[in-house]
């Protein structure tokens, strides 16, 4: 049985070690305005019934938030992400999670706080 569980566990978080697990953790205690906005929406099954994870360790990243069922990354970029250097690191992140199967979508911070709606709507296309 505790193979069993150690084994969905990996496939859950695609190997992602114990010290991401750790920041995670910390990473959940201090969400930004934005996702904590973002949060409430997708908490609790609200939005389409599916199950969110906030902050979940993938590989070698950390979501913002995952769906595990529809195998949908849903991060939400500060300024920090405008930079060549950080713009090139998302790319790369993407690619490495998409290789796992994983879709990726991107907001930024202003389009959540200016535009909550749209970005929900955005989400709904993507899962719909």
């Amino acid at each position: 049985m505790v193979r069993l569980r150690n084994t969905i566990r990996r496939e859950f978080h695609f190997g992602a070690n114990k010290d991401l697990f750790e920041k995670a953790q910390a990473l959940r205690k201090n969400m930004t305005p934005a996702e904590k906005e973002v949060w409430k929406y997708l908490r609790n099954r609200n939005f389409y019934g599916l199950k969110f994870r906030r902050q979940h360790p993938l590989r070698f990243f950390i979501a913002d938030f995952y769906c595990h069922e529809e195998l949908l990354v849903v991060e939400i970029d500060g300024d920090v992400h405008k930079g060549d250097y950080q713009s090139e690191r998302d790319d790369n992140r993407t690619a490495e999670l998409e290789s796992l199967g994983i879709r990726v979508v991107r907001f930024t911070n202003s389009q959540v706080l200016k535009d909550i709606n749209g970005v929900l709507q955005k989400l709904e296309e993507v899962v719909g």
